[in-house]
């Protein structure tokens, strides 16, 4: 479909405006389609999926769903990895959650591994991962971070950095659940979907201007740079300081996972390592400048520290472990 929609777009410029086909403009042409279908693929995948997921939430009980994060263990830890996986927030969502979660006095490790999890596995990222480099990456990507969050949360537990949470207090909004339950559970089928369709396309307008530019960029990327051993020599799978660069790199760009990936799937069709673009995408999506800020408010210092130093270590992680198993 891809390379159809390029074609019909060289068929335009060449036989319709009577362009001169030169390098550049054929070139352009790809750019284009990558864009256009890119754009439109991504589009669906994330009204669609945050709708599945909006009206999903609507019927689970929030009562019940606290008392899995008060499981023994690590189990509090897999429950609070598994809500973060399956909720598609975005760090302003994600972070007055957890300020509602702590002050509920929910298990502190708990409660990190929702917020690890929470960013890096949004269905609608591994959704977009599964579209764009296949089922089994996304399947692999998915069970290392899912993994990572939980023994990561686990572990800022047992070293005790539940203390370095300042006390704050959740304000404004209006509540929809009262005893656990959404109020709009006994709303219509009907309106329950029209609801959850409408939730996928306000979730999605914030993110356009995002959107626009990685897609754009990954376009322009899939267009007009040449592959080449000069890209695989720095960027490849060969270098191994291409992993923890793309990680440091990620971190501060607030480029978002739905930013990132368009523009790292574009990069390694041009031969940049597999693991490298997972890593810049962990790191731009686990801890952008936004959510640093929001999150300063709510941890010390040396929580804070800690956390980004957290992200980090998925991000590396999860990047070698797909040079190696790949």
């Amino acid at each position: 479909m891809q390379e159809g929609l390029i074609q019909a777009i060289r068929n335009l410029f060449y036989s319709v405006l009577s362009i001169q086909a030169t390098p550049f403009y054929d070139s352009l042409t790809k750019t284009l389609g990558n864009f256009i279908f890119i754009t439109l693929e991504l589009f669906v995948l994330f009204i669609a999926i945050t709708a599945i997921i909006e009206y999903a939430m609507i019927h689970v009980n929030q009562n019940k769903l606290q008392q899995l994060f008060r499981g023994k263990g690590v189990m509090g830890n897999i429950a609070g990895a598994v809500f973060g996986a399956v909720t598609p927030f975005c760090a302003c969502s994600t972070i007055p959650m957890t300020v509602g979660f702590l002050n509920a006095s929910l298990p502190f490790g708990s409660v990190m591994s929702f917020l690890i999890s929470s960013p890096l596995l949004n269905p609608v990222i591994v959704a977009m991962l599964a579209a764009t480099v296949g089922l089994k990456n996304a399947v692999i990507y998915f069970a290392l971070a899912f993994t990572l969050s939980v023994l990561f949360g686990l572990a800022l537990d047992k070293l005790g950095f539940s203390k370095h949470v300042k006390a704050v207090k959740v304000s404004g909004g209006k509540d929809m659940v009262v005893d656990g339950i959404d109020v709009r559970r006994k709303l219509t089928i009907s309106k329950k979907l029209t609801i959850s369709l409408q939730a996928g396309w306000e979730s999605l307008k914030p993110i356009l201007g995002y959107l626009f530019i990685g897609v754009g960029i990954g376009a322009a990327i899939y267009g007009y740079l040449p592959e080449g051993e000069t890209i695989a020599k720095y960027a490849g799978e060969g270098n191994v300081f291409a992993v923890p660069l793309a990680s440091i790199i990620g971190i501060p760009l607030y480029i978002r996972a739905e930013t990132a990936i368009p523009i790292a799937m574009s990069l390694i069709s041009k031969g940049v390592g597999m693991g490298t673009a997972i890593a810049l995408i962990i790191g731009g999506a686990g801890m952008a400048i936004p959510e640093m800020t929001m999150l300063a408010k709510i941890f010390k210092r040396k929580l804070l520290v800690s956390f980004i130093t957290v992200i980090f270590l998925v991000a590396v992680i999860s990047g070698y472990a797909f040079n190696i198993i790949l």
